[in-house]
């Protein structure tokens, strides 16, 4: 139970944003094995000619997606119960910022906070949960994650954040969720509002 809630970390992709993109099967043409490291990770380690081909198919699918997808419905509804009860909320993707703005600009969500893999190392590193905590002065004991995928979750994990919460995990993410990390489980973003409620019940 959390002593207190002051702060959420939303992920983008998959949670409040369905890019459409199909990440399996980029990394199909590319090659990449389902390994259960984010696909950037899998970009950045192969050989030099590979890896450019790789980081731009990323960027296009990336720009495709930010333009084609739509927001995944009581993203807004959870963000505005979250702020009403003065609960400060970041946006945290593992997306380029140039993605993230351009999904904003489309649907402008209130978030306090935005931080991008150009802000600093991707989930599942804690760092960018860390230092939304930080710029928030939120300890992680008083915080909330949503989040689709097991990268998500580690990293929360790892940061320290008392609730977890994966949203609409496909099961292959499952796969990858270590059994010993507590969390929560919802089938959308209104059973996520749902477990919120309950914290301050």
């Amino acid at each position: 139970m959390l002593p207190r809630l002051r702060a959420a970390l939303f992920d983008m992709d998959g949670t409040i944003f369905d890019s459409k993109i199909d990440l399996n099967g980029l990394r199909q043409d590319l090659g990449l094995a389902r390994d259960g490291r984010g696909i950037l990770e899998q970009i950045t380690a192969l050989p030099e000619a590979r890896r450019a081909r790789g980081i731009a198919a990323l960027l296009a699918a990336e720009a495709a997606g930010v333009e084609a997808g739509d927001l995944i419905p009581g993203a807004a509804e959870l963000l505005a119960a979250l702020q009403t009860r003065g609960v400060r909320c970041a946006l945290v993707t593992n997306n380029s910022r140039v993605s993230l703005e351009k999904m904003l600009e489309r649907f402008p969500l209130p978030f306090d906070l935005t931080l991008s893999r150009d802000d600093g190392p991707t989930k599942p590193s804690p760092r960018l949960f860390c230092a939304a905590l930080e710029a928030f002065s939120v300890p992680a004991r008083e915080a909330i994650s949503f989040g689709d995928a097991h990268l998500d979750l580690l990293a929360a994990h790892a940061a320290g954040v008392s609730e977890i919460v994966l949203v609409n995990a496909q099961p292959w993410v499952l796969g990858f969720v270590p059994p010993e990390v507590p969390h929560r489980r919802a089938a959308d973003l209104f059973e996520a509002r749902t477990i919120v409620e309950s914290l301050w019940a």
